[in-house]
């Protein structure tokens, strides 16, 4: 069974069927004990960092240590840096290395939002089946991290990590649950992880 953490970050119900229609079981929950029996963990987000990790708190010190497979969608991606400048400086989960920052005013449109391409920059088997797909983004910030970590990129304005992966923890800026049969084939790979 798969804990998603209801932490007040939205987008819950349409991760919930999402992960169903790809074969999975999973759980919304706000409640400690159930995400510490679950099999597997998925961050989702949509909101504000700082909001985000104060609201997730009473989840950080099991996931910092925890050794299932955790899966962190577009905020939920984010909160794995050590930190964020969104709305001030804030310290993220500090799980995967790197700092979360604003696109530059000269990209375009801010925020980035639409379907784009994702060209897969490492072996990593939640991309199985996907090279190069077009997949759903919402964002305005993005993860910098050092390459060893990125599985994953984007074009817009500049190429951004658009997937990171670290030991049990992967994370993607897109919205796998709006992207169609390449979001369904990436929550498939990542139920065959756990």
């Amino acid at each position: 069974m798969i804990a998603i953490i209801d932490y007040g970050a939205g987008n819950l119900k349409s991760i919930h069927k999402a992960v169903e229609k790809s074969g999975g079981s999973a759980v919304i929950t706000s409640d400690r004990e159930t995400v510490e029996s679950a099999s597997a963990v998925i961050l989702p987000g949509v909101g504000a960092f700082e909001t985000a990790i104060i609201n997730l708190k009473p989840f950080s010190d099991y996931l910092i240590k925890t050794d299932v497979p955790v899966l962190g969608i577009c905020l939920g991606m984010q909160l794995f840096a050590d930190e964020s400048e969104e709305g001030g400086l804030h310290r993220g989960l500090g799980v995967i290395e790197g700092r979360v920052v604003r696109f530059p005013e000269w990209v375009g449109k801010i925020p980035h939002m639409g379907w784009n391409a994702v060209k897969t920059a490492a072996d990593h088997p939640l991309f199985n089946g996907i090279k190069e797909g077009y997949f759903y983004f919402v964002h305005s910030y993005y993860f910098k991290t050092d390459e060893r970590n990125i599985i994953g990129t984007t074009e817009y304005g500049i190429e951004f990590a658009s997937a990171v992966a670290r030991d049990n923890f992967m994370g993607v800026q897109f919205h796998p649950e709006k992207s169609g049969r390449n979001g369904l084939r990436v929550l498939e790979n990542f139920l065959e992880m756990i």
